[in-house]
């Protein structure tokens, strides 16, 4: 029987800084097909080239990544500033409507990084463009001249809501993750719960308020080292069996 397809978020960027091309990172498919058993189809995330009623056909689940460019500020009424860097209005364009096409549909998604910020902002919450800017807060941003495996360390433990969907998938309320950003959640959509915080208040973990399907999304880097990491093994489990369950109830529709 063929994989489920897990339609991973592509990112535009230019090789050799003259030619665009969209690229997915290789961590990102080894977590789909090594961990969630599925099958990684990179999506070049522009309204150009594919619709969100295509993809949402092709896909039986999606992986909404990380990326430099951030969420226009525009997506939820505020002006862009130097702070807010780079944006891709063509990626906006397509994942924005295409969570709140998931979610209406019960189509399972897992949201990384920016992804994770992208559902608050489908859902008409706001985001801050800069974190380490506010009072209390803590640099939850990368050190840029270190390695990758330094990059993605554990830096900082997130705790999650006591008998909340992330306790119990996890067994623990307590974890240590990586942290790669700049910018966070400002104002949290009313369809959000967020279930999980850094020490210094920062949001790091979500679930979509009575979605019918699996809206588990995340501020840090779970497809880092996920088949060993303790935390995103289990977490790209539950999204690889949520997305075997869809594609299974439409492989029944399509034989009836």
């Amino acid at each position: 029987m063929n994989r489920p397809v897990v339609g991973i978020i592509g990112n535009s960027y230019m090789m050799n800084d003259r030619f665009p091309v969209h690229a997915g990172g290789t961590i990102n498919s080894s977590a789909v097909a090594e961990v969630a058993r599925c099958l990684p189809l990179v999506i070049p995330t522009d309204p150009r080239f594919v619709s969100v009623a295509e993809l949402l056909e092709v896909c039986d689940g999606f992986m909404l990544t990380g990326g430099r460019p951030n969420v226009h500020p525009e997506e939820y009424g505020e002006e862009p500033t130097e702070a807010h860097g780079a944006f891709d209005r063509a990626r906006d364009a397509i994942t924005l409507p295409l969570i709140r096409a998931c979610i209406d549909r019960g189509q399972p998604f897992i949201g990384i990084c920016r992804g994770f910020q992208e559902v608050n902002v489908a859902l008409g919450g706001t985001l801050h463009p800069e974190i380490r800017e506010l009072p209390g807060r803590t640099n939850h941003r990368m050190p840029p001249d270190a390695t990758l495996e330094e990059q993605f360390a554990l830096r900082h433990a997130v705790t999650f809501r006591e008998g909340g969907v992330f306790h119990r998938l996890l067994g623990t309320t307590r974890v240590m993750t990586n942290t790669l950003h700049g910018q966070g959640l400002k104002r949290i959509a009313a369809g959000v719960d967020v279930e999980g915080f850094a020490d210094d208040g920062t949001p790091e973990a979500l679930v979509v308020r009575g979605a019918p399907g699996f809206t588990l999304s995340v501020q840090w880097h779970p497809e880092w080292n996920a088949a060993n990491d303790p935390v995103s093994r289990p977490l790209f489990e539950a999204f690889g069996a949520a997305v075997a369950a869809w594609a299974g109830r439409g492989r029944i529709r399509r034989s009836a």
